[in-house]
C-alpha cells in the first residue's frame, strides 16, 4: 500500500515538473521595459504618484482627535 501511494506522489511530481516545463517563458528583459513604460504612460492618473484631492478621499477622518 505504502509503496504505491508513493508510486503515485511520484508520478505528480514528475507530471508537475514536465508541465511547468513546457510553459513558454517571456523574457524578464521585455516585460519589465513594458512595465516601465505602462507606468510612464499612466503616471498622470495613479493616485499614488499624483495623491487625491482633500475633497474627494473618501478615507479622510470627517474629524480631528482632541486629546484632553
Amino acid at each position: 500500500m505504502s509503496c504505491s501511494n508513493s508510486l503515485a506522489q511520484v508520478q505528480k511530481v514528475v507530471e508537475q515538473l514536465r508541465l511547468e516545463a513546457s510553459m513558454e517563458r517571456i523574457k524578464i528583459s521585455l516585460t519589465a521595459g513594458e512595465l516601465v513604460q505602462y507606468c510612464q504612460e499612466h503616471k498622470r492618473s495613479d493616485p499614488l504618484l499624483s495623491g487625491i484631492a482633500a475633497s474627494s478621499n473618501p478615507f479622510k477622518d470627517k474629524k480631528s482627535c482632541v486629546l484632553l
